[in-house]
């Protein structure tokens, strides 16, 4: 946890944003796998981190913007407990280490609502992203179950979101320390693993296996796949060959659980053919010169219009596409082989306060969605601010079925050459992907380098 002074001045930046009433927050509770006592891996709710650090289940907060009053809710463990889980602190001693003097038990929230909806004050809240806590906000707002989504608190996000889109130092040390003592490791063995014969779940259960044993998690589930034109998948069964593409996606998790993501693309057995170094170096071309463009008040759509521009006049070059690259980017033909976004904010989640929303966290009132294939799946168009941390990752993907849907259907003829990219079809997907910190002045790549050139990775796959 952080000092007791970084909780204190987070809520009181956040009561200063939110004009009136009382702001409400739960913590998560345990989830069962299969039956009540065999739970997953805990994990905290982040709005509930970010204001009041603690990392166990069963508590709740109020702050009430009036009076200044901030209250922990929670309940001490009975003997019961305590022989089952240990001795655990009080809510007093919770609430003492993040600075917070007022403790109330579970079961007066409630009623400590209520007496506010009775006077008429305005209860802020979040969007549910659990059932347990729709079911909690349709028992202590009164709401309809099937509605608890609904109501939220716009005013209290575009607080929130303004707030934690800002990393200070101490969350940025966090990412950074993360990516070079677990992370840069994590991918260095992956490289020196990829030998054929062996299985993705080998490379897959090594990575996590290197988090969990210096006391971290993952950010996420590991992408770790010869299967790499499916973008997010998390089979890990496959027997890797001589000449396979092997992506790995994959990002340990901070003891305070700030993200890592990075991706990596190896060559089974140790060396890219000449089809896949072309690809490889246009997608590494596009990475780099997209980092080299980021400052601050440059729209992120910019940066992801630049690396679709890059890859366009690329695949036009290996004769994969054809025609004008500004007409090419225009119509979207090149989201063929890349239907993804550029990169999006990293934090306290791996798509930081996506629960909140995408269009509060990555468009604002400024920008709007497309709804052109591809281009809807950017996660981020807003103007980067100083304290931003994003992702950088392009790709090339050579998705089987919506080649053959497009060809099918005549898309965009005049810009791809169908004939060619036929020959592609065993080709499977090359991504890379890093995490960069927007300066005052520009950018500065978070980690100590993961190797990323054709030369680096192949010099550490052959070790």
């Amino acid at each position: 946890m952080f000092s007791a002074e970084v909780y204190t001045q987070r809520r009181k930046k956040l009561m200063q944003r939110v004009e009136n009433g009382l702001i409400v927050f739960f913590g998560n509770k345990e989830s069962s796998m299969n039956y009540s006592a065999n739970t997953y891996p805990f994990r905290q709710d982040s709005n509930f981190l970010y204001y009041f650090g603690h990392d166990v289940p069963d508590l709740a907060a109020v702050l009430d913007i009036q009076s200044g009053d901030e209250i922990l809710y929670g309940d001490d463990l009975g003997v019961e407990d305590i022989i089952w889980m240990g001795y655990q602190e009080k809510v007093n001693e919770k609430a003492a280490r993040i600075g917070i003097r007022m403790v109330r038990s579970m079961d007066k929230l409630a009623g400590d609502i209520c007496k506010a909806m009775a006077k008429n004050r305005k209860i802020h809240f979040l969007p549910p992203y659990r059932e347990d806590r729709k079911a909690q906000l349709s028992y202590y707002l009164e709401v309809d179950y099937a509605k608890a989504k609904n109501p939220y608190s716009e005013e209290l996000i575009k607080a929130i979101v303004a707030q934690r889109s800002v990393k200070d130092e101490a969350e940025t040390l966090e990412i950074e320390s993360t990516l070079t003592s677990v992370t840069r490791p994590m991918y260095l063995s992956a490289m020196k693993m990829a030998k054929p014969d062996l299985f993705e779940y080998e490379i897959s259960g090594m990575i996590e296996g290197l988090a969990l044993q210096q006391g971290y998690s993952m950010a996420y589930p590991t992408i770790c796949s010869v299967n790499g034109e499916i973008l997010h998948n998390h089979f890990h069964g496959n027997k890797m060959k001589n000449g396979n593409l092997l992506i790995v996606d994959a990002g340990a998790e901070s003891r305070m659980h700030y993200a890592t993501d990075i991706t990596r693309t190896i060559p089974v057995g140790g060396k890219f053919s000449a089809r896949q170094k072309e690809i490889y170096n246009l997608v590494l071309k596009a990475e780099t010169e997209c980092i080299s463009r980021i400052h601050p008040l440059i729209p992120y759509k910019d940066i992801h219009m630049h690396a679709s521009s890059i890859i366009a006049e690329g695949l036009r070059d290996l004769g994969l596409m054809k025609g004008s690259v500004t007409d090419i980017v225009s119509v979207g033909a090149h989201a063929l082989f890349f239907p993804h976004g550029i990169g999006h904010m990293m934090g306290l989640d791996v798509h930081d306060m996506e629960d909140l929303g995408e269009h509060f966290v990555g468009y604002g009132d400024e920008f709007t969605r497309s709804e052109q294939f591809g281009l809807a799946s950017l996660r981020m168009a807003r103007r980067l601010e100083p304290g931003f941390v994003v992702t950088v990752e392009p790709g090339i993907y050579f998705i089987p079925p919506l080649i053959e849907k497009w060809e099918a259907e005549k898309q965009f003829t005049e810009f791809i050459n169908y004939t060619k990219v036929r020959s592609y079809l065993d080709f499977g997907g090359i991504r890379i992907e890093d995490d960069v910190l927007v300066t005052e002045n520009g950018y500065r790549v978070l980690g100590d380098p993961i190797p990323k050139t054709l030369n680096e990775v192949e010099q550490v796959c052959t070790i």
